[in-house]
């Protein structure tokens, strides 16, 4: 079965790197509703044309600092939990933090390099599109590091750590089991601890996913 056209908003200042992406995406049979080169016409693009998911450039004028990924938490606020993929050239782990404050799902952050996979650039932007929790393993990397001493996963096992990590990134439990060659039911169980060790309060597992990644991450 084939799967549905992302509809997609893309905001990068780059002209070059703009439309190579809108060509990129029109050959894998996206439909880009609008291509942008700064945070206010992203804002606006997001509210008219409700995209299932925006790619947008961390960095946009008028400074090149944060003008996308604050433009992409306005976005969400008057769309709420309108889908953002950020891209950035390098890893600014404060942006990261800043996105993941919002536990709604829906978001990713990778760095540019990983536009060069197409396939799984788009297997990303379909996870993030589907409400999921998209990281660069960079970006999980330096959080990790920046991680303080008090430590709430110090109740998880090394499996459950490593199920933790891979759900960071934006993994399901099958693809997880295909990565740690185990059976779906033994990631399922392993999903449950960590909600459980975690005392995560009973919700949607879609919620208390993306908590267990902030946990994870904090």
């Amino acid at each position: 079965m084939t799967e549905p056209s992302l509809r997609i908003v893309v905001a990068d200042d780059a002209v070059l790197l703009r439309e190579g992406l809108v060509r990129l995406l029109a050959e894998a049979g996206c439909e880009v509703l609008a291509a942008v080169g700064d945070g206010p016409s992203l804002v606006e693009a997001v509210v008219e044309h409700r995209p299932d998911v925006s790619i947008v450039d961390v960095r946009m004028p008028p400074s090149h600092t944060d003008e996308g990924l604050r433009a992409a938490v306005e976005a969400r606020r008057l769309v709420p939990g309108t889908p953002v993929l950020l891209l950035s050239q390098y890893v600014e782990v404060s942006y990261a933090e800043d996105l993941l404050a919002d536990a709604r799902g829906a978001i990713g952050y990778l760095l540019k390099d990983r536009v060069v996979d197409l396939d799984d650039f788009l297997d990303g932007l379909r996870r993030v599109a589907g409400g999921g929790t998209v990281l660069d393993p960079e970006v999980v990397s330096q959080l990790m590091v920046r991680r303080r001493r008090n430590d709430p996963l110090a109740t998880l096992t090394p499996r459950e750590r490593e199920v933790l990590a891979l759900m960071a990134e934006g993994y399901s439990n099958t693809a997880v089991a295909r990565r740690l060659v185990v059976t779906e039911g033994a990631v399922e169980k392993h999903v449950r601890n960590i909600f459980t060790k975690l005392d995560l309060p009973q919700d949607s597992d879609q919620h208390r996913r993306v908590l267990a990644v902030l946990a994870y991450l904090r």
